[in-house]
């Protein structure tokens, strides 16, 4: 009884709010740690020197943070437009229509296991406390998790991208010439073990299949541009 009594009140942490500028997040600096050190990987395979290295990777490190900020903009404005778009709709609806948008609400609290009365009870009291907000809730799938955020998304892919991609850069000064691409490599690969075990743990998720996720991807990446830079062998 003891234990009941205690459980009760007891808050379970949830995640689903943070998925935002989580995505963005994770998205931007595990761009950033990849497409980085691919890059530096792909020069360094060609046989450069230490100064075309880090010029490859300050200009991947900025053209990307840019592309990566602008892209996911772009991206979830577009989102936010269809969202206002279909919330005047629906306002306008509201307007015209209301006892057809009330007897839809009914239906989806039926659909979703409430019997007629109660559904009516239910769609009745949302709709005259915010009609719009209970339609776009429930008709719609738009709240305030859900809701597009643009500028929240550009400043999160930004910044994570710059922090991802200074990391490689940061290597590509220290490590020796002879040896970047493996240096790369490595501390790429502990970087996005890193990058995943924070992710897993902010955003409540598996941690090992964090971590055979990102660095499977991210082998492949470097992989790839590695065996390309080989074919340009800028001393042969």
């Amino acid at each position: 009884m003891k234990q009941k009594e205690k459980s009760v009140g007891v808050h379970v942490r949830h995640y689903v709010n943070r998925v935002g500028w989580l995505r963005a997040a994770v998205l931007g600096a595990n761009d950033g740690i990849i497409s980085t050190t691919s890059l530096v990987i792909g020069v360094a395979s060609a046989n450069a020197d230490r100064g075309a290295i880090i010029v490859s990777a300050v200009a991947g490190l900025v053209a990307g943070a840019m592309s990566m900020a602008a892209g996911e903009y772009v991206s979830v404005s577009s989102q936010e437009d269809v969202e206002v778009s279909d919330l005047r709709r629906e306002q306008k609806e509201l307007d015209t229509i209301p006892d057809l948008e009330l007897k839809e609400l009914e239906n989806i609290y039926i659909k979703r296991g409430l019997d007629e009365e109660l559904a009516a009870k239910v769609a009745r009291q949302l709709t005259e406390y915010n009609a719009l907000e209970a339609h776009a809730r429930e008709e719609l799938g738009i709240n305030d998790v859900s809701k597009a955020k643009p500028l929240q998304a550009a400043l999160a892919s930004l910044i994570s991208f710059i922090i991802g991609g200074i990391l490689p850069l940061l290597v590509s000064f220290l490590a020796p010439v002879s040896q970047m691409v493996t240096y790369q490599y490595i501390f790429a690969l502990v970087f996005l073990i890193l990058l995943g075990i924070i992710a897993a743990k902010t955003g409540g998720a598996d941690i090992i299949r964090s971590l055979v996720r990102i660095c499977i991807w991210g082998t492949l990446a470097m992989g790839i541009t590695a065996l390309i830079g080989s074919f340009f062998n800028i001393k042969g």
